[in-house]
């Protein structure tokens, strides 16, 4: 049974008051046994993972992907439980990626340096140390190094039917130098 607040008297109270505390009554009643919380893994059925830093390796980035020197380090791959992979690409002054997009969008952590993102169509914009950026899904976009300064980034993205990145040609000098 559902009980009203004692200070209301249905006949007392204005209707918008009346109609909130029925409201909040109903939706007390019928959700109080809300959606039960995950279920906890039981024991030994999975653990925590951690990579230490010295177990990380750092690879040349693919000239197919990247103009001037770049660095990669996979940090995680999407797995059966997680869609996302992340990696660190640190940019030498003057490096950046190739025009891409990403089917569910990327997240860019700026890690240390200075460097450039851009959008197919948009103005270049500077990133720095700290700073966070967000691409949409399906934008054409590149990333690299200040012509000045070297950048890293930490890029997030999820996979979608095992796809997290569509590669398209290089950025030239000329787009890069704008």
């Amino acid at each position: 049974m559902v009980s009203r607040p004692r200070d209301l008297e249905a006949h007392d109270a204005p209707i918008s008051t009346r109609l909130l505390a029925g409201a909040a009554s109903l939706t007390l009643a019928c959700c109080s046994s809300a959606a039960a919380p995950p279920p906890v893994a039981a024991a030994g059925s999975g653990h925590m993972q951690v990579k230490s830093a010295s177990s990380l390796t750092a690879t040349k980035g693919s000239d197919h992907f990247f103009t001037g020197s770049v660095m990669v380090t996979q940090l995680f791959q999407a797995t059966e439980h997680t869609r996302a992979s992340g990696g660190s690409v640190a940019f030498q002054p003057g490096a950046r990626s190739a025009w891409h997009t990403h089917p569910a969008g990327q997240t860019l952590l700026i890690t240390s340096g200075t460097g450039w993102v851009q959008e197919w169509g948009g103005e270049k914009k500077q990133i720095k140390a700290g700073d966070v950026v967000w691409t949409p899904p399906g934008v054409k976009h590149w990333h690299g190094a200040s012509a000045g300064e070297g950048m890293t980034h930490i890029a997030v993205q999820e996979h979608v039917g095992g796809v997290a990145v569509s590669w398209l040609e290089q950025v030239s000098d000329e787009q890069y130098a704008k």
